[in-house]
């Protein structure tokens, strides 16, 4: 048998089934006795709810039932809950706002959910809604993240006079302040980072049942975390045991953070299932998405970057406003503005920090992790800080930084907001990024460019960031008694070509054929546990814990070979699939031990038949996955139009299951990154709270013809939080692409003296910001 194991770039298992329309999607399962559901949702930001008469719409042909507000707060269900613990700036506590499933009283963003309606069919269910006459009084909304803190803003909530949720902070301010007051230099800029959403491919959807002989529920939902929808769902919403419940998650068409595990329609369908005895599903049009789901980002940051007289950063202030929408339902709603302001420092020896976060309401959407949860906005602020400063002191970019990186030999290493970074070369991915990038020679392509009337400009990022937080993650590897092997994970694939990975992971220490492997992910029901895939933790925390099983696998089938071989156990050795008698001739392959083991006469005296091994495993510390990024852009300054020229990277995310998986990752995190700095925006009228962007009509989004060739290459440091050495990789891409892009254009318009733009960098936004600085 050809090798099947780490390292290598084989070709994903699951695509010729996907490709061949093979897939099974929550839209693609259908129930007997199926009904279908419509949220009715608010066209208004900001409103009072007068009435809401049903009447006509209770009526009409097929509609079975239609629920408000009201009906949920007479059935008493529960809230997500909130576990942070934050002060808002008076000292008083952090108010819990959680999201009622169906509005009571007032809607606070266009797309707020206000009844569902029930039907036999999708028509009848649209045509019902339609019907249903809400009395709507409008009130003043804020939408614009700046100004959620002026003083004269609408109010989100009553209560809350200045829109401010509550303040998260970190670091040493008092230390801070000492090294600002001795600095021989200190740059300051605003950053705006813009409001996105993640326009996966398939768009949300979830089907309830509920089988009343069981008293138990079913929800199919394409969710990344299907035990913790489950948990979620039972002890916070419904107050049942989690046996009551089972979460089914098939085949998931992209999730990028967004499809998270409080969704207030997953509490919907299965509710309203119990209420008409029918199973009830519901599908989210493309057309709703965005009225519909969290979004992302959407940070106004103040950061302050002070220096000494030798160009050593001295210290790093920052003030972030962060934008969490109208409601504050559960701590994901949180994640994107904490979790990882600890990144702000970089790969730089920056020996002290202070970090200020206020989280602010706005009549918007809730937002919650997208690609990178904070990670990208980190990593924009600390890269960009650096070419202003850079710029200002006249200094090479590229000089700036590695004057002031971390050494490799200095690891590990608490930095100034408290994480470790283990290992990592820093200066030699700058060093072999730039090489790529025939950085030395960019001059001369500029000076080619500007006789072409053309602004040529180039930027480089260093991106950190922390991947896999220790949580605990499940694997189980079964044996059939042919030898064959099913794999059961408890996290969750969205695309990412989980099926391979695990399955190279197996084939790697067990010898097994991929034809001899089948994985499962995303039920309950059939797997023991597992929190789900986000954070870039699958094959750092799922694959670890796989690792370890295939560990039990052979400790157990090394006593069942020795005592066939009839010789001790420890003169047994294993490797690709045998079992060999050290020094001897004497083996036995694999698939023989496992048919073996269901045999009790062929079994040491007192061993349990059966080879069903699993394993749970929880790091001891995030790991750190880094990298460099280098992009090249021209731009027409008669159009303003932006053409990315060249794209280097080095990346290290330790040990490489599959390098091909990988590139795909980074690719792929490198379009949504290039997309928010190029276009990407969920835009609102500042006026009225309407949102401007609701369609592909109007949010844009990166094409092919948008990039050129990615050129990446590796330079692996493997970790050693875990066995594998893996530290992640599915935002890599996205961290660094932010800022390496956003420094190229801004090096490029510095020629003909703009000195701030703010994203996304728009064909008119670049016109304009050209045209006010001739004038």
């Amino acid at each position: 048998m050809e090798k099947f194991g780490i390292g290598q770039g084989v070709l994903r298992q699951e695509d010729p089934r996907l490709l061949r329309g093979r897939g099974l999607f929550v839209n693609d399962v259908n129930l007997p006795g199926q009904t279908y559901a419509i949220v009715l949702r608010s066209p208004h930001a900001h409103a009072e709810i007068k009435s809401i008469d049903i009447g006509a719409a209770a009526a009409a042909p097929g509609v079975l039932a239609i629920f408000t507000g009201e009906d949920i707060a007479a059935d008493k269900l529960g809230v997500p809950g909130m576990p942070a613990k934050w002060k808002r700036p008076d000292g008083e506590p952090m108010k819990y706002r959680p999201q009622p499933p169906l509005a009571l009283g007032r809607v606070r963003y266009v797309g707020d959910p206000v009844a569902l309606v029930v039907a036999e069919t999708l028509d009848q269910a649209r045509d019902g809604a339609e019907l249903i006459d809400v009395d709507y009084v409008s009130i003043a909304s804020v939408t614009d993240t700046a100004q959620t803190v002026a003083a004269d803003a609408p109010l989100v909530w009553d209560d809350s006079p200045d829109n401010v949720s509550g303040v998260f902070r970190a670091g040493d301010a008092g230390a801070v302040e000492a090294a600002f007051a001795t600095a021989a230099h200190i740059t300051k800029r605003r950053f705006v980072i813009s409001r996105v959403f993640a326009h996966y491919m398939e768009p949300r959807g979830a089907i309830g049942a509920y089988d009343e002989r069981e008293d138990r529920f079913t929800l199919h939902a394409d969710v990344q975390y299907p035990h913790r929808v489950r948990q979620l769902l039972a002890e916070k919403i419904f107050s049942i045991p989690e046996q009551n419940i089972r979460v089914v998650a098939r085949d998931v068409g992209g999730g990028f953070g967004t499809k998270g595990w409080q969704y207030a329609e997953h509490r919907l369908v299965l509710w309203a299932a119990r209420k008409i005895g029918r199973p009830v599903k519901w599908a989210c049009e493309r057309s709703e998405a965005i009225q519909a789901d969290e979004h992302g980002r959407d940070n106004v940051t103040e950061a302050e970057l002070a220096f000494d007289a030798d160009g050593k950063a001295v210290g790093l202030r920052v003030n972030t406003v962060a934008n969490i929408g109208a409601y504050l339902s559960a701590i994901r709603n949180l994640l994107a503005a904490f979790t990882n302001v600890g990144t702000l420092i970089g790969v730089y020896d920056i020996p002290t920090a202070h970090v200020t976060v206020r989280t602010v309401h706005s009549n918007t959407n809730p937002t919650a992790p997208y690609r990178g949860a904070g990670r990208p906005e980190a990593t924009f602020v600390i890269e960009r800080m650096f070419d202003e400063a850079a710029r200002e002191m006249a200094i090479d970019p590229t000089e700036l930084r590695a004057r002031n990186m971390i050494a490799s030999d200095a690891m590990p290493v608490t930095t100034a907001l408290g994480l470790t970074y283990d290992c990592g070369e820093f200066a030699i991915n700058q060093a072999e990024a730039l090489k790529m990038a025939s950085y030395s020679e960019f001059a001369s392509r500029r000076d080619a460019a500007a006789a072409r009337g053309k602004l040529r400009g180039i930027g480089l990022a260093n991106p950190i960031e922390r991947s896999a937080s220790p949580a605990p993650d499940f694997a189980e590897i079964r044996f059939s008694t042919d030898g064959s092997a099913t794999i059961l994970m408890g996290t969750k694939s969205q695309g990412q070509g989980h099926e391979t990975i695990y399955k190279q992971i197996v084939g790697e220490r067990l010898g097994l054929a991929p034809t001899e492997m089948r994985v499962i992910d995303g039920d309950t029901d059939r797997v023991a546990f597992g929190m789900g895939t986000m954070g870039s933790r699958s094959t750092v925390i799922g694959g670890s814990a796989l690792y370890y099983a295939a560990d039990k696998v052979i400790d157990k089938a090394t006593q069942i070979a020795a005592h066939l071989l009839e010789t001790s156990a420890a003169d047994v050795e294993f490797a690709n699939g045998k079992f060999v008698v050290a020094g001897t001739d004497r083996e036995m392959v694999l698939k023989d031990v496992v048919k073996a083991s269901f045999l009790p006469a062929k079994l040491p005296a007192g061993m349990e038949p059966g080879l069903f091994e699993s394993a749970t495993f929880v790091p001891d510390d995030d790991t750190y996955p880094n990298g460099c990024h280098v992009c090249e852009v021209e731009i027409d300054p008669d159009t303003g139009v932006i053409e990315i020229i060249g794209y280097w990277v080095v990346d290290d995310v330790g040990t490489m299951i599959n390098p091909t998986i990988v590139k795909g990752q980074i690719h792929g995190g490198i379009a949504q990154g290039v997309g928010q700095i190029l276009m990407e925006q969920v835009a609102y009228d500042k006026d009225s709270g309407q949102l401007l962007s609701g369609s592909f009509m109007d949010y844009a989004m990166p094409r092919a013809d948008n990039f050129c060739p990615i050129d990446v290459a590796s330079n692996d440091v493997p970790t050693k939080r875990n066995p594998l050495g893996v530290k992640g990789a599915g935002e890599a891409g996205t961290v660094g692409a932010m800022p390496s892009l956003m420094n190229a254009i801004m090096n490029a318009l510095a020629q003909v003296g703009v000195e701030h733009l703010d994203m996304p960098a728009t064909p008119e936004r670049v016109w304009q910001a050209i045209a006010d600085a001739k004038s």
